[in-house]
This record gives structure tokens, sequence and C-alpha cells, in this order.
């Protein structure tokens, strides 16, 4: 027996169903979401993380960047990034922290393009909500609705 066989076989041994429940109000997505759903679909390189630039004072006796701040070594750049909990961080070349700083900013616009769609998706969802009815002060209070249900036994051991 297949997972799908299987997976039916044991819904309909538990009486488990399913039912597809309608909205009332089934108005398309506005176009602003789907112009936003175009442009999230649109692959682009982006990174997440910073960009830091760096310039480093060194310990040469006689060096001049010891006493003059505008003499000091770099600039060094570093992308530093957390991954599961843990900071990684890795130096660049000025030209590839050139291209990272434009990866970067991709990723920040992708984030707020994203935010943006679920603000609206979210908003859809809510115009759907205003047409189907909503629960009785009864059903919606602690508690929720009670069955009457069947007496239960007494703790008891009926055996004593």
């Amino acid at each position: 027996m297949g997972f799908f066989e299987g997976l039916f076989f044991w819904s309909c041994s538990y009486g488990i169903t399913s039912r597809k429940i309608e909205a009332m109000n089934n108005a398309p997505p506005s176009t602003h979401i789907r112009q936003l759903a175009a442009e999230l679909a649109e692959p682009k390189p982006m990174r997440r993380g910073s960009l830091s630039e760096r310039t480093v004072k060194c310990s040469k006796p006689g060096c001049a960047c010891a006493e003059d701040s505008s003499a000091r070594h770099g600039p060094y750049f570093s992308l530093t990034r957390a991954v599961a909990g843990k900071t990684h961080s890795r130096f660049l070349t000025p030209e590839q922290a050139a291209i990272a700083r434009q990866q970067i900013a991709a990723g920040h616009e992708f984030r707020n393009k994203l935010e943006a769609y679920w603000q609206g998706c979210e908003a859809w969802a809510d115009r759907e909500l205003e047409g189907t009815p909503t629960a009785s002060a009864r059903e919606a209070e602690k508690g929720g609705f009670k069955r009457a249900s069947k007496t239960k036994s007494s703790k008891r051991s009926k055996r004593s």
C-alpha cells in the first residue's frame, strides 16, 4: 500500500472528512498585490547582513598611522551576517564590497516588498471575512459552545 492509499485508508477509518469552505466574497486580489507578487517572483542576487568599512592602526614604531588618523591602514571591508544564531564574517575586496552593498540593498527592498505583500493579502483576507456570519455571543464566550453530553460514571470502581 502506497503512502497516499494508506493516508486515504487512515482518514476513512478514523472518520476524518474534509470540506471546502467557500468564502462569500470571492473578490480577486488588487492589482497592487498582483504587481508585488510579480516583482517578488523575479529572482535577483540579494543578501542579508551588513557591510562595514574599517581602517586600522598598526603597532609598528615610526608608522604614520599611530599619530595621524587619516594615515591609517585600509580600508578593509567586512561582510557580517547571523546564521543559526552565530555571527559569520568575511573580508571583501573593495570591488566585492561594492557588489555586496548592492546585494544588501536588494535584500532590504525585497523584505519591504514582502511586508507590503503580506499587508495587502491580509487586507484582502479581511475583506473576504466581512461578508461571512460571525459567531453568536453564546458561542464566543470563554468555554465555547457546549453540547449536552452523556453522564459519566463515578470515579469509584464499580467492583468495590
